[in-house]
């Protein structure tokens, strides 16, 4: 019995420290917003040249199935060739307009919550990216992860893709796990859909759901009134009685924006039979190569290496400046979070076993 006393007492310790910790990241994070609002525009953008990356990642393979022997000519030998590169591209002239440009690629990346945060990060990368571009020699690649969100939010992000499209730039896209309802309306912009054999696609549809408690205020003598100027200002309400001409006027809004979005998948892949795909269902890979909701099965990284003989892969990413108390903000909520993941593995397995 005093083990468990005691064991309590550390336990309340503990959520203590923890509800504590939550409390002041919180504060932290509040003090800071009216600093991170007044730097809104600031930010960096990050370039890397991904034919480098895998380079180096072969010659470390290579080196280390070498013997030492073999491994210290290899390096010598390099060395050399490296020196010999260095001192020939400052020989070089300057390049002639009319000199046939190298193609590039260039990489960015979308992860997709349900507001779609990436788009403002997406938008300056493609801003970034139109300014130099070629139409005639380069390609865009977006790297898309997403289930979707809210409409509004998903129009836009799409419409940062569309003005790739608009130059008469190719842009590609690539899904290794999901591109589902606003995630497939992004895909859908791209000249030409690549996903891995078990990315999930489709789920184009639209669903909006919300409790209604208006029987338990009613339960307990609670009015709640809903005061509005226009017919149709607020068609349901959380808190109050809703009525069969409001949730008619709501479905009317949820299938005119399912029509809206089958227009918007219809005109940008006119090869792909909408009404047959167009019912909120998903496909894994290969079953949505065969309704053609994608062009090819291949993983980015596949597409990406193959990339690299033709030319130039550059990754192109905005990443805005964060404060310091944003920074331990942030390393704290990683720690939670790993802590409860950690917590919920342990007992998913105990219930296994």
């Amino acid at each position: 019995m005093e083990f468990l006393t005691e064991y309590g007492l550390f336990l309340a310790k503990v959520a203590t420290f923890v509800v504590a910790a939550i409390v002041l990241v919180s504060i932290i994070v509040s003090a800071t917003q009216k600093d991170r609002d007044d730097h809104e525009g600031e930010g960096e953008l990050k370039i890397r040249k991904l034919n480098d990356q895998y380079r180096r990642l072969r010659e470390s393979i290579q080196a280390r199935l070498m013997t030492d022997q073999e491994r210290k000519a290899w390096q010598k030998k390099k060395k050399k060739e490296d020196k010999a590169e260095k001192k020939a591209a400052k020989k070089q002239p300057e390049p002639d307009a009319t000199e046939e440009k190298t193609a590039r690629v260039y990489v960015l990346d979308f992860d997709g919550d349900i507001k779609a945060s990436d788009t403002d990060t997406l938008r300056r990368s493609v801003s970034a990216v139109l300014s130099v571009a070629n139409p005639e020699t380069d390609e865009v690649v977006i790297r898309l992860e997403s289930g979707g969100g809210l409409v509004h939010a998903y129009g836009l992000a799409a419409a940062q893709l569309d003005r790739v499209r608009s130059k008469g730039i190719k842009l590609t896209a690539c899904v290794d796990k999901v591109a589902a309802s606003g995630g497939y309306m992004m895909a859908c912009v791209a000249d030409r859909i690549i996903a891995s054999p078990f990315a999930v696609l489709g789920s184009i549809g639209v669903v909006a759901q919300l409790p209604n408690f208006h029987r338990f205020l009613k339960k307990n003598d609670v009015d709640f009134e809903v005061l509005t100027a226009g017919e149709h200002k607020r068609t349901l309400t959380i808190f109050g009685e809703n009525t069969d001409k409001g949730r008619q006027k709501f479905l009317e809004d949820l299938e005119d924006t399912h029509v809206l979005f089958k227009e918007y998948v219809g005109e940008r892949r006119p090869d792909l039979d909408i009404q047959a795909v167009a019912n909120g269902d998903i496909w894994f890979g290969k079953r949505a190569l065969d309704v053609k909701l994608i062009d090819e099965i291949k993983t980015s990284d596949e597409y990406l290496i193959e990339a690299c003989e033709r030319g130039d892969v550059i990754s192109v990413s905005f990443q805005r400046k964060r404060t310091l108390p944003e920074k331990l903000g942030l390393a704290t909520s990683a720690a939670l979070e790993h802590t409860v993941w950690k917590i919920l593995s342990a007992f998913r397995n105990q219930k296994i076993q």
